[in-house]
């Protein structure tokens, strides 16, 4: 009991760390180079562009209906962390703008912005890659993905959270248009792009995250020659096999079947074991993560 209330308890630490963070990514990469990025966060940063009214308080205004909605309808533990996250994001970030920290800012003045932006973009996919391990998360999009989700599992989270972001992107189209010479609006390309960009190194960072460091490769061996490559396995590799009997549905005659996982520098000589026994039919996957005693070694 007491370990799950640590746990509990680091997990809320780690989800306030996480907003101081993103917090400064806001100040420091964001907004001094004039970009939306994705989500409702991304709205509130198009809000104030225009209209002056900080994100820190659109996001507080935004996201603790959200939350209250949340935690009777998506996920109580998610709902609580999330309002974590929004009330120390939206502290910090309105302490920042108090401070003078213009020294610290990575403002490209609209050359080579796309720096700062997979910067940001970065920051933000630690974050959302750490949150959706410890059930947390930064308000918003993700809230009502989830619940679309819940309630329709044939829509993926993926493209919910994509049709969002779209949104956003197309939005920032007109937002951030300047007038020109003629009190013309001039429409720029740039701010959408940068908020696609940043959408796609946040997912592709997120998704590293969740993947882990502990990736491997499953062989799946069909074979009569089962004890010997089983032998050479254990001999050469360090590695067991579970062996499986199987049955072919054109042949009707009996097989056995090894299945065996991987490090990623031991693929080759798997293979290489295989090539030694003929009659041997095999085929490997990508193993996102293994859980339990394993170890990767080359």
């Amino acid at each position: 009991m007491k370990t799950n209330v640590k746990k509990l308890l680091a997990e809320y630490c780690v989800t306030a760390l996480f907003a101081v963070i993103i917090a400064f990514n806001y100040i420091l990469f964001i907004v001094p180079n004039a970009f939306a990025p994705a989500g409702l966060t991304g709205i509130a940063t198009m809000v104030q562009y225009k209209l002056g009214f900080s994100i820190g308080w659109m996001t507080l205004i935004i996201n603790i209906p959200l939350c209250v909605f949340a935690f009777f309808t998506v996920n109580k533990e998610l709902a609580c962390k999330t309002l974590v996250f929004c009330v120390v994001y939206s502290v910090v970030y309105l302490l920042l703008q108090r401070l003078n920290l213009k020294r610290f800012e990575y403002d490209a003045g609209g050359v080579d912005t796309i720096y700062p932006c997979l910067i940001a973009g970065i920051i933000n996919g630690v974050s959302y890659g750490v949150f959706f391990r410890i059930n947390s998360s930064s308000g918003g999009t993700d809230i009502i993905a989830k619940f679309v989700s819940k309630k329709k599992p044939q829509l993926n989270f993926f493209w919910v959270t994509l049709g969002i972001n779209l949104a956003v992107a197309l939005a920032s189209f007109f937002v951030y248009a300047e007038r020109g010479e003629n009190d013309e609006f001039m429409y720029n390309y740039r701010p959408v792009v940068l908020c696609m960009l940043y959408c796609f190194t946040t997912s592709l960072i997120g998704n590293l995250m969740l993947k882990g460091s502990k990736t491997a490769y499953k062989f799946v061996v069909i074979t009569p020659h089962a004890q010997e490559i089983e032998k050479e396995i254990m001999q050469k590799l360090r590695r067991s096999a579970t062996r499986l009997k199987g049955e072919g549905a054109y042949s009707n005659t009996e097989r056995e079947v090894l299945l065996c996982v991987v490090g990623k520098h031991q693929v080759l000589d798997f293979q290489n074991i295989l090539k030694d026994y003929p009659d041997t039919f095999s085929f490997m996957e990508t193993v996102n993560q293994t859980i339990g005693n394993f170890q990767n070694k080359k």
